[in-house]
């Protein structure tokens, strides 16, 4: 089944047909091996148009191809140009390139013309372009005196070039005597002819050096025009110059200096044409004079600028459209425009084209008997004329062929034969240039053969397109059949597409299109056949793609980018800013997936792109890097608009460093009054550049603007220029105006002065203005200056007055005051309260009540009244010198008071005082109170002493605080049993004058706990808390307790009990006997030298801290612990019990405070001992007074 070959791929029809490709015998530009007879091709030939340079030798390439190689010739201006004749021309061998060795001599103009090459042998002949030679041409500028230009300001100006004509044509630029490019604008630029054009000249254009340069890239000279002196003057300078110099100077123009609408001053009137050659660089020009300056607008009539190929250039006033086409034809129209007027010119554009190929002619390879074609078509405006030329030589004049037919642009060939081998030329020629194009017919008769190599690997990247080379040739040409695998079936399948060049296109390849691919090419001649082979691999992909950062200056931002492949591959990775590579600076550092950047500056902003490059494939992703800041500070900040008390300031923006502004902050500086010390003034929103700023009259001004963003505040700017304020009256009077007497008989005015900002003027004082409120007094006044304070001598004593002050300077006064009231000095006062009286609440609290002191009297503001109370000493404290008074104040005028914190059963004495600003009042005469008894405090002390098997002994002291008189003290005890349970409580009354009570009839060996308190008429105080144990033998004493306080007890009576058992004891005998012939076995070991483990792994680290075995304590040295196990000071081993000595134990629960674990029910009874709680350990040294148990003796080894 034959296919229909498409242009540039066939995919195979659903139908499971075998996928072979019958080409059919025209196929283009198809590649002949070299090794078989063919016609000559031209491989490289110079350009038409070659300018040379003349100091150089002359080569003019011609290269060609073909089977047998070609022989060259060479045409010079249509004749045949015999190079042997000239000694200065070779040709290399093996090429037909001329060698025109003009260096050692000759000229270049001897060989300016137009060459052709021909390359023949026995097929064919091909020939080349026309290549015009023209050497280059960089001629100076004729010499021409230059007079000097004077002209107005505001005046148009055109400075002429005009440079020597060269080859290729100069490049024009114009500079000033230091080589400096002179500066252009909207204002002042330069022509495409190269004049340099103002639209209005101003004094700044005045120079002597405006120069003309003409560079010839080609010969890399470069020309100069003489310098051109241009002189601007105003109107009065004018006139002067001319006056004095009209006969030896040239002044230009003659038009006004005044504003005026814009005019062309290029090109002339209201319409051009303008003619441009397909694919060149359309450019057109309109620059115009004018004042105020003109700008330049350009539109096309009728249609639309096209946007990605339209530019302008040389500030609006050159439009240009690049590769431009038939299309661009039309009406363009600039407008120049000003403030006064627009003028507009019309550019009428034509596009003409040399001729271009539609379809340049392609190689023919047929075989005897084969036909065939040759199209030739070309484009161009005028429409080209088509010629074909046979070998070189005109088809109308070449030798006749039977199988070749001429119809236009198309050359017909029928059953071809060897003889009708030749190369044909096409030439399409019009008014703008021409195409020339060699294509030959080769009469062949080839076996298939694949140009491929053999067993070719191709790998590709899954789901990627496949492409598998079998590049063929044979005459006829071939059927190209594909096969997969061992077995050799024929592809069948849709998802293959057979190119004409032979290739297999696999769209989307898969894994399971690994494996061995057999091309195969037949025609009647034979068949050839190729294998190659295709891997699929797994594609790269970026799996963490680089985010989006936003860092400040200064610090350091990560990318990061992972990276998963096959394999099989081995990617790198590649880091890229703004596509280019990174920076070579230390603070980009890369590692296997980060890009880390320190030091963040301004310049690091930016795309950051990671891109994967494997051998088959590359990915790449980007992220963006913003560099945010604080703003960089405003500048150009400029004062308009000033008046008496406002003016305007404005200024330009600093880079808001990526992060926009939001607000902007106006400070201020008085360098008349406070030089160096900036002051807020206002705030504006971050997209204002201007503020009204209100002033205060008599202030040297100078303001700083600081702009703010979101990460904080820039710099300030620099200072504004100083604006000095006009004086001006005070607009606002002393503030804080208070009059206070410092003696009885003085007022003291005083006031917050106005600072010099405030004072609006030179000059200023204050006007002090006093009189009595009560009294019909005119005002007493006195001006003052640099002073806060005026003091009004022989006042009456505390009276009230009416002040003012009043601000004035050289100016004038300020609005008038607000008047305060003050008084005169206070004097102590003269009388003491009366009718005290008190009233006892309870045993430490009574209540005070006295009558008001009348208000003159007082001579003062009242500040309240004071009591002065004491305790009245006992018999041994009267004779200190020093009696304690306590005292309270109570403010304003209350005329009653709460004394707290007295102490019961005792007697007070007071006395009240009236207090005023000056001091305290006489005394009122004394009155005195007792207070009733109160509970005492616990006994100081309680002892157990002498305890026998049935007795114990308690003594105490007397509580320290009895707070009236001690009744009888209260005795409270009850056994504890093994178990810990409390046994029935028995109740006990002693007398008030015991301090030793003796309890009988006790169990033996039994603990036992005590409660003990006093009591006096007004109930039963605090009590101590005791334990103690009856003992066993005589001779023994039971250890002293410490004071109950917690869970402690519960643990000591617990390992007392335990002690007292038979079985116990007998187990620690048992362990103290083990542990006893263990000791004696070590020493006997180690006097005969032998080394248990331990010891030998301490000998082979050679412990510093190892010591020696101690006969008096025991212990082994050799191998303690330096932390853990260092022998105790005598005396400091905590007892297992944790009892305590007494003198630990006689702070009582008062004393304690919150500290105190254990607490009392509402009947006074103990509850909380046995919770749990430790008790805290004894301070070092103290030692138990138990006698010690077998428990201790354990805790000894430990």
């Amino acid at each position: 089944m034959q296919l229909k070959i498409m242009p540039k791929k066939t995919p195979l029809s659903a139908g499971r047909v075998p996928l072979i490709l019958f080409l059919c015998q025209m196929i283009s530009a198809l590649e002949v091996p070299l090794d078989l007879v063919q016609p000559p091709t031209i491989t490289q030939q110079s350009p038409k148009d070659y300018i040379i340079d003349p100091r150089e030798n002359i080569v003019i390439q011609c290269e060609a191809k073909g089977k047998p190689p070609p022989s060259f010739s060479w045409t010079r201006n249509g004749t045949h140009f015999d190079i042997d004749k000239d000694p200065l021309v070779t040709m290399k061998s093996d090429s037909g390139t001329l060698i025109i060795n003009i260096m050692s001599e000759g000229k270049a103009e001897t060989y300016e013309g137009i060459y052709q090459c021909t390359a023949r042998n026995e097929r064919g002949a091909a020939i080349s372009n026309n290549i015009v030679i023209r050497p280059s041409r960089s001629p100076l500028w004729t010499k021409e005196k230059l007079e000097p230009i004077i002209l107005q300001n505001g005046q148009s100006l055109v400075l002429p070039c005009r440079p020597p004509i060269g080859l290729p044509p100069p490049i024009i630029f114009w500079m000033d005597n230091s080589f400096q490019r002179l500066p252009q604008s909207e204002r002042v630029s330069q022509g495409l002819n190269g004049d340099l054009y103002f639209s209005n000249v101003l004094p700044e254009d005045t120079r002597e050096d405006y120069i003309c340069y003409a560079r010839f890239n080609h010969t890399q000279t470069i020309q100069q025009k003489q310098p051109i002196s241009v002189k601007v003057l105003s109107v009065d300078e004018l006139n002067e110059t001319i006056a004095a110099n009209l006969s030896d100077t040239e002044f230009y123009g003659a038009k006004s200096n005044r504003e005026r609408p814009p005019t062309f001053l290029t090109p002339e009137g209201n319409a051009s044409n303008k003619e441009e050659l397909r694919g060149n660089i359309l450019s057109l020009e309109c620059i115009a004079e004018g004042l105020p300056t003109p700008i330049i607008y350009w539109i096309k009539e009728d249609g639309t600028l096209p946007i990605n190929r339209t530019f302008y250039r040389n500030f609006q006033k050159t439009l240009q459209i690049i590769q431009v086409s038939e299309t661009d034809s039309g009406n363009y129209q600039c407008i120049a425009k000003n403030a006064l007027g627009a003028i507009h010119h019309t550019i009428s554009v034509t596009v003409k084209a040399a001729p271009y190929w539609i379809m340049e002619p392609q190689n023919l390879v047929l075989s005897p008997g084969d036909d065939g074609t040759l199209i030739c078509r070309a484009n161009g405006n005028p429409k080209p004329r088509i010629s074909w030329l046979s070998n070189g030589v005109p088809i109308e004049i070449a030798p006749d062929d039977p199988s070749r037919k001429i119809d236009g642009d198309t050359v017909i060939f029928t059953n071809v034969q060897e003889r009708s081998s030749a190369v044909y030329q096409c030439n399409a020629s019009n008014e703008y240039g021409y195409l020339l194009a060699n294509a030959f017919v080769n009469v062949l008769a080839e076996p298939p053969r694949i140009l491929t190599s053999a067993n070719t690997l191709y790998q590709v990247i899954a789901n990627r397109p496949a492409l598998l080379d079998c590049a063929f040739f044979g005459s006829p040409l071939p059927t190209i059949e594909w096969f997969k695998g061992d077995k050799g079936s024929a592809l069948r399948d849709d998802i293959y597409i057979l190119h004409e060049n032979g290739t297999l296109e696999i769209p989307v390849a898969q894994k399971e299109s690994t494996g061995t691919y057999t091309c195969v090419a037949r025609n009647k001649l034979g068949m050839a056949k190729n294998e190659v082979n295709l891997e699929i691999k797994d594609p790269t992909r970026i799996i963490k793609q680089p985010e989006y950062a936003i860092v400040q200056r200064g610090s350091t931002v990560s990318f990061e980018c992972k990276v998963k492949h096959d394999h099989t591959l081995i990617p790198t990775v590649t880091w890229l800013k703004e596509n280019r590579e990174l920076p070579t600076d230390e603070r980009f550092t890369v590692d296997k997936d980060h890009l880390v950047v320190a030091d963040v500056n301004d310049d690091d902003g930016g795309t950051y792109t990671c891109v994967a490059n494997t051998t088959l494939d590359s990915v790449s992703a980007s992220a963006v890097l913003s560099v945010v800041d604080v703003p960089n500070p405003p500048f150009d900040l400029e004062l308009t608009d000033q008046l008496d008390k406002s003016v305007q300031l404005s200024w330009t923006p600093g880079d808001d460093n990526n992060s926009p502004i939001t607000k902007f902050i106006i400070e201020y500086e008085d360098a008349m009054h406070e030089a160096g010390l900036w002051h807020h003034q206002t705030e504006v929103p971050g997209t204002q550049t201007t503020a009204q700023l209100k002033l205060s009259p008599y202030v040297n001004y100078s303001f700083r603007v600081m702009a703010e963003n979101s990460l904080g505040r820039s710099s300030p700017s620099e200072a504004s220029e100083q604006y000095l304020t006009k004086a001006a009256e005070p607009d606002k009077n002393p503030t804080t105006v208070e009059g206070l007497g410092s003696e009885p008989d003085n007022l003291v005015i005083t006031w917050k002065p106005l600072s010099g900002f405030e004072s609006n003027g030179p000059g200023l004082q204050y006007k002090v203005s006093w009189r009595q409120k009560d009294g019909d007094d005119e005002w007493t006044s006195v001006v003052v200056a640099n002073v806060s304070k005026y003091i009004v001598s022989g006042t009456p004593t505390f009276v009230p007055y009416l002040i003012k002050v009043q601000a004035l300077n050289d100016v004038g006064f300020a609005p008038e005051p607000a008047v305060v009231m003050g008084h005169s000095g206070e004097d102590l006062p003269m009388v003491a309260p009366g009718n005290v009286h008190v009233t006892v609440v309870n045993s430490t609290l009574a209540e005070v009540h006295w009558d008001p002191v009348p208000l003159k009297s007082i001579r003062g503001h009242l500040q309240g009244y004071r009591i002065y109370y004491w305790k009245a000493q006992s018999s041994s404290q009267r004779n200190r010198r020093h009696i304690e008074k306590k005292i309270l104040t109570f403010q304003g005028s209350k005329t009653h008071g709460m004394l707290p914190g007295l102490e019961p059963f005792s007697h007070y004495t007071l006395n009240v005082r009236v207090v005023n600003g000056k001091g305290e009042g006489p005394a009122s005469p004394d009155r005195g109170f007792h207070t009733p008894e109160g509970v005492p405090s616990a006994p100081s002390t309680l002892k157990i002493v002498n305890p026998t098997l049935d007795s114990l002994t308690l003594e105490w002291d007397p509580p320290s605080h009895p707070n009236g008189i001690l009744t009888e003290y209260t005795l409270k005890y009850q056994p504890i049993n093994s178990t810990h349970e409390l046994g029935p409580l028995v109740d006990l009354k002693i007398p008030a004058n015991k301090t030793r009570w003796t309890l009988k009839n006790l169990n033996f060996s039994t603990r036992y706990k005590f409660y003990f308190y006093a009591q006096t008429s007004a109930g039963s105080g605090s009590q101590i808390t005791e334990e103690a144990v009856t003992t066993v033998d005589e001779g023994k004493m039971a250890g002293i307790l410490p004071p109950d306080v917690g869970a402690g007890k519960a643990m000591a009576s617990r390992q007392v009990d335990i002690a007292t058992q038979g079985w116990f004891i007998g187990l620690m005998c048992a362990v103290a006997l083990l542990i006893l012939i263990l000791l004696i076995v070590c020493f006997i070991r180690r006097n005969k030298g032998g080394k248990y483990p331990v010891k030998e792994k301490e000998d082979a680290h050679a412990d510093p801290e190892i010591q020696p075995m101690k006969e008096d304590d025991g212990t082994f040295g050799e191998y303690s612990d330096a932390e853990d196990h260092k022998p105790l000071k005598k005396g400091s081993r905590t007892p297992s019990d944790r009892t305590v000595k007494k003198e630990d134990s006689d702070d009582s629960l008062v004393d304690y405070g919150e500290g105190v674990n254990g607490q009392f029910n509402e009947d006074g009874s103990f509850i909380g001992q046995y919770s749990g709680k430790k008790e805290k350990e004894p301070a070092e040294g103290n030692e138990s007074s138990e006698a010690p148990s077998p428990v201790n003796a354990m805790n000894s080894f430990v």
